[in-house]
């Protein structure tokens, strides 16, 4: 069943109004949805799904009746900030599709040092702007029960002050030992509210920004024997909270 978000002003006391010109183009021209035909819609941040039935169709948009509501509980239990080093090409395309899927309910991109990639102004925008379609694209497909927000760039030291508030911060780092400790850590995070996660780019993290991030209360973990590209380390840390927590 097809799966679309809407803001919280369009729920009304009688169903839904969908009038977002891009999903009324989905509904009619693409899925070709008709009067009758069923789906579901996520509100706000509410952690809910609306089973609807399409009513009527006019200028106005796509007219809903809610026909149930369930508490899906889709999210996880703690909130998610990814902080990705900015990596090559199109990799961040793909990381903040399937982070989305995993579960993060926020994803940063960060300017780190050993990043070749380098966003400043317009084109920053113009590339946040494409990430936060990207990631409303995979809330739908997973059935999220919210839209993950892409932020814009930051640096490195920006994106630390950022984390202060969050319950933990883990820092996977290949010179790190003990997955003893990384199990720990993952065990650990059952009491936690809100988590960051910080994935170094091409090349790694400088020394240095280990250091800036252990000295800003961050743990530093492994993340096995294995040396992970960048774009299969957040996925592989998600993948293992996911597992750990969405219980």
């Amino acid at each position: 069943m097809n799966h679309f978000f809407v803001e919280k002003h369009q729920l009304h006391n009688d169903g839904i109004m969908i009038d977002q010109p891009g999903d009324i183009n989905h509904i009619r021209q693409v899925l070709r949805l008709r009067e009758g035909d069923r789906i579901t819609v996520a509100a706000g941040d509410e952690d809910r799904e609306y089973l609807c039935r399409i009513r009527k169709m006019d200028d106005n948009g796509i007219h809903l009746a809610i026909e149930d509501i369930y508490g899906m509980g889709r999210e996880l239990p703690v909130e998610i900030t990814l902080y990705q080093g900015l990596p090559k090409g199109d990799k961040m395309e793909w990381v903040i599709q399937k982070a989305v899927e995993l579960g993060a309910a926020r994803i940063v991109p960060v300017a780190t040092k050993r990043a070749v990639v380098k966003l400043t102004g317009a084109k920053a925008e113009k590339k946040v702007f494409r990430w936060q379609g990207i990631a409303r694209s995979a809330a739908e497909q997973s059935k999220r029960s919210r839209i993950p927000q892409i932020e814009p760039v930051m640096s490195f030291p920006k994106a630390l002050e950022d984390a202060a508030e969050l319950d933990s911060i883990l820092i996977p780092y290949e010179e790190a030992e003990g997955m003893d400790e990384a199990r720990k850590l993952v065990a650990g995070l059952k009491d936690k509210k809100s988590l960051g996660i910080f994935i170094g780019p091409e090349g790694g993290f400088e020394p240095s920004e280990v250091q800036m991030a252990i000295e800003a209360g961050a743990d530093v973990m492994s993340l096995g024997h294995r040396i992970l590209r960048t774009e299969t380390a957040g996925m592989m840390l998600l993948s293992v909270i996911g597992f750990s927590l969405d219980i």
